[in-house]
């Protein structure tokens, strides 16, 4: 069974057709019969939308992906041992607390992370881009 762990941008530009993904990454979804989606990645979804950086279309598919038992989109909960995990993610690697945590998630699960940050791709954990 293959699976992955997906970042904050990967998800919105997949979710959204934007062209953004890199060929690695959009394969890497599209092959996974798992694909898990940081609780913290929802939140930063919908704050973006708030703001009006986002469409709402984008929140509304993910709620769909994640309501939809067939997609194998499934949401991962922050738990006590994806935050202590949080401690094997350098912070002067990864400084900001949200990749920390999706960063953290992929850590924990040992599972690859679709990420184009450079700063998570830094960090000591598999990546797809």
């Amino acid at each position: 069974m293959s699976a992955v762990v997906i970042d904050t941008h990967a998800i919105v530009w997949y979710l959204l057709k934007s062209g953004n993904l890199s060929a690695n990454a959009l394969a890497a979804i599209e092959r996974a019969e798992s694909v898990y989606v940081a609780s913290i990645s929802v939140v930063e979804i919908i704050y973006l939308n708030e703001k009006g950086k986002l469409p709402a279309v984008a929140l509304e598919r993910l709620i769909q992906a994640l309501a939809d038992i067939n997609t194998g989109w499934l949401v991962v909960p922050l738990s006590l041992e994806i935050s202590q995990a949080i401690a094997q993610i350098p912070r002067n690697v990864v400084p900001d607390m949200p990749d920390r945590i999706i960063t953290a998630t992929a850590f924990y699960l040992n599972l690859p992370l679709v990420s184009c940050d450079s700063k998570i791709q830094a960090a000591n954990i598999q990546t797809i881009w």
